[in-house]
Parts: C-alpha cells; sequence; structure tokens
C-alpha cells in the first residue's frame, strides 16, 4: 500500500517532466531476503493501484529466473507494463555464457516479436574482463 501511494503521489510528476518510474523486480530467495516486489503479480498489482503511463516494472530476469521461471511467458504477455530489463547468467549473477541456464538469445527473440523497444541494462558480475563479457552479453541478446 505504501509503495502504491508513493508512487501516485510522485506520478503526475514524472508524467510532467517525461521520466518512467521503474518498480524492480529482485529475488528474495538467494539475494534480497524479505523484498517484497518478489514476483510478477506483486509488481503488477502495485502497478494497478498507481495507474500511469509513466509507472512500469524493471524486469530483472536474473531475478525473476530464481523466482518464478516462465520468463519468456511472462515478459511477452506484461510487454507493456515493462518500462526497463536487466540482466545476468544464473546461477551466480555473472556473463551471458554457455555456464548459466538461461537461454537470452530465445528471450531477446521473444521480447522484439513482443514489440519491446525500451532498454535492456546487463547488470552482471564479469567472470574476467568487463568489456568483452559486455560485448559478449550484447552479442547474445542481439543474436549475433
Amino acid at each position: 500500500a505504501n509503495t502504491a501511494a508513493g508512487l501516485r503521489r510522485i506520478a503526475p510528476y514524472a508524467e510532467a517532466q517525461g521520466v518512467t518510474l521503474n518498480l524492480e523486480l529482485l529475488n528474495s530467495k538467494v539475494d534480497h531476503p524479505g523484498y517484497q516486489c518478489d514476483h510478477t503479480a506483486w509488481g503488477l498489482a502495485v502497478l494497478a493501484q498507481a495507474p500511469s503511463p509513466r509507472v512500469k516494472l524493471l524486469y530483472d530476469i536474473y531475478h525473476m529466473q530464481i523466482m518464478e521461471g516462465d520468463l519468456i511467458r511472462n515478459l511477452t504477455t506484461y510487454v507493456g507494463q515493462i518500462g526497463h530489463i536487466h540482466t545476468a547468467g544464473n546461477p551466480g549473477r555473472q556473463d551471458l555464457d554457455e555456464q548459466q541456464e538461461i537461454n537470452y538469445a530465445a528471450v531477446c527473440r521473444a521480447l522484439a516479436a513482443a514489440g519491446y523497444a525500451d532498454f535492456v541494462g546487463h547488470e552482471f558480475r564479469p567472470k574476467g574482463e568487463t568489456l568483452p563479457a559486455l560485448r559478449q552479453a550484447y552479442d547474445v541478446c542481439r543474436g549475433v
């Protein structure tokens, strides 16, 4: 209730300034014990209480894989309520490589097909050098 009330209060300012407020979905199982916004349904319920085109979800793929899986279905079903996306490999929150379980190429193809045109941010801890890891993540998500 407090989250929705706060977003309702500042949404008109965000609308006037052309800024989007993103409520981030995180996992409470591994990284953020006790975090409330740990399922897509919880985030969507908050958005329903703070209706504004400038209040959206920040869908963190790493976190939602841990909490609920079903990534492609959730991302494509709720694409209009997502304002930003984060990536990271699971397990370990590291590179988007063959050692993690998320098929980012398929996820990103589905997002593009669903019309997602906002930002995807790579938020992971590289195992080695940062720039090659970011290039690899970019290439995976672009389908290269």
